[in-house]
């Protein structure tokens, strides 16, 4: 391990706080920045997410793609998780917090566009970060395409009505633009490049030139990572200084949420016997979360200055390090999955 994986998360803590003290600093940079983008997503932001996801993309290996139907228990544990457990849980503690345990100090209406907020996260699985979550676990990249791939096939049928169901509305209007441009993003250009460019390095050199590009391009995985996390909080700097409190209050549930949602999907993955390279990123997709969909929704439903955003953006800002903590654990009980061959 070069110094940047062996350190990650000193560097992740030091750039949350630089994004923080930027953001207060030189808040017009961030705020030019942040009006980079079309359909609700962040071209800056999108532009270090492909840096980050495109190495692993150039790792998959197509002839190999069509072997993970024979392994279908991944994929299950992934969809019962996403579909059927974790909007509901995500409701569940949004209630159990903001109706319950901080109704005191929370205005009903308030608390309400934070429960939203917080659903909207719930069913809304992660489409992009997960490919950099599981490289980090050295998960399949096969299996992990064909597992987001699925998931987002069923989101574009299943998000509307669950969320419809849970936030008690009929009117969603799912804004497929963001869908559509996350998906083509995120997923199919680093993949037709990452493809382009493994076909490439076999035919010149076979696995010895593929071997060295992925040891070059590596730091640039963490680089992009790092970037991202000092804009993430660069942007919302203003907001964590004036509404610390709120923050933290939204933070609780959403900390809860994804730790216990990993914790299912770990118990999971042990009980059906999935092997490490599997079970890692499985856990990874039911707990991160595709927050441009969930932010982009609750802006329009609920406007731009709502408790729904503020909840939404509090789940982007708590979900790199979580998330970060989360392969760590991972790769610290690896050794449970000792029937991985």
């Amino acid at each position: 391990m070069g110094i940047f994986e062996r350190y990650l998360t000193v560097w992740v803590g030091l750039c949350i706080i630089a994004g923080v003290v930027l953001g207060n600093l030189v808040p017009g940079i961030f705020g030019v920045i942040a009006s980079l983008e079309w359909a609700h997503v962040n071209l800056v932001v999108a532009l270090l997410i492909w840096v980050m996801i495109y190495p692993m993309m150039v790792q998959i290996d197509f002839s190999a793609v069509k072997n993970v139907g024979r392994r279908p228990r991944g994929l299950v544990l992934t969809l019962v998780v996403n579909w059927l457990i974790k909007p509901f849980t995500m409701a569940f503690l949004g209630w159990l917090f903001f109706r319950v345990i901080f109704a005191d100090w929370v205005n009903p209406q308030s608390a309400g566009e934070y429960i939203a907020g917080m659903i909207l996260l719930g069913v809304a699985p992660c489409t992009a970060m997960v490919f950099v979550w599981s490289q980090m676990t050295r998960g399949d990249p096969n299996y992990t395409l064909v597992q987001v791939a699925i998931n987002d096939l069923i989101m574009v049928f299943a998000f509307a009505p669950i969320a419809a169901f849970l936030l008690g509305v009929s009117d969603i209007e799912v804004p497929w633009e963001t869908l559509l441009f996350s998906v083509v993003l995120y997923v199919l250009l680093p993949l037709f490049a990452g493809v382009f460019t493994r076909h490439h390095l076999e035919s010149k050199g076979g696995d010895v030139s593929l071997h060295a590009f992925l040891g070059r391009i590596k730091p640039w995985s963490i680089v992009g990572l790092l970037a991202t996390v000092i804009l993430l909080f660069g942007f919302q700097a203003e907001t964590i200084m004036q509404q610390p409190q709120t923050i933290v209050l939204i933070a609780i549930p959403l900390l809860l949420q994804s730790y216990g949602i990993y914790a299912i999907s770990f118990i999971g993955a042990l009980i059906l016997r999935l092997p490490f390279n599997i079970a890692a990123p499985a856990c990874m997709i039911g707990t991160s979360n595709f927050f441009e969909l969930a932010v982009a929704v609750a802006i329009s439903l609920f406007g731009l200055h709502s408790g729904a955003a503020l909840a939404t953006v509090v789940g982007v800002l708590v979900e790199v390090p979580v998330m970060l903590s989360l392969v760590a654990i991972s790769n610290r009980t690896q050794h449970w999955f000792h029937w991985t061959r």
